[in-house]
């Protein structure tokens, strides 16, 4: 069932990026780094596959790439803050369990623990790079820090993605087993946090 989902997903982002090209690019890593989980591991090695045919140029799809992580983490960051500031938590339910003061106060644990640059590191971990931003909005982390941070770990990120598609041409696609097996892992743990979290809620109510 998800390699059937994570299947249509890579297929969806081969034909957005064939059809709009860099525009597509930055659309797909704005959503990767938005908690919309678009696997970047497809998105970069396929572009920098591109790049090797000379359809795209490198370093437009590195900085693409980066900027379209940026501005995606900001909009989350925003997100959380816009959230917890105007009372939204006390209005929705749903809101009530994501935006837990359990949740929050995991988040101050693991930002007193690994400091800020846990942002930065986070951005070259596949999926975990999808939802650092919202935490760090949360708690209000400085937001210039945040977005230094966030870009020079997406550049990285985006930089040896695209270079290993460069590199690897056709065979391309071999880079996305790799890293799948990675993502069901990770999205078994987000699956059965998030499972827990609506039974607890229910079951308290």
């Amino acid at each position: 069932m998800v390699s059937s989902i994570l299947s249509i997903i890579s297929n969806l982002i081969l034909l957005i990026i064939g059809k709009i090209g860099y525009l597509g690019i930055f659309f797909l890593m704005t959503l990767q780094s938005y908690n919309i989980p678009i696997p970047s591991e497809v998105t970069m090695p396929f572009s920098g596959f591109l790049a090797s045919r000379g359809d795209f140029n490198f370093w437009l799809v590195v900085l693409t790439g980066t900027f379209g992580n940026l501005f995606g983490a900001y909009l989350s960051y925003i997100t959380a803050r816009y959230l917890l500031k105007n009372g939204f938590r006390g209005k929705f339910s749903f809101l009530q369990s994501i935006i837990s003061e359990n949740n929050i106060a995991l988040a101050r644990n693991w930002f007193q623990k690994y400091g800020a640059i846990s942002v930065f590191f986070s951005r070259m971990i596949p999926v975990a790079g999808t939802f650092i931003s919202f935490p760090a909005g949360l708690l209000k982390m400085d937001v210039i820090k945040f977005l230094l941070l966030t870009f020079f770990g997406s550049f990285i990120w985006c930089y040896v993605l695209t270079e290993i598609g460069f590199q690897l041409g056709e065979n391309w696609a071999s880079l996305e087993v790799y890293f799948r097996e990675f993502d069901y892992v990770i999205l078994f743990l987000i699956a059965t946090i998030i499972f827990w979290k609506i039974y607890a809620h229910f079951r308290k109510k």
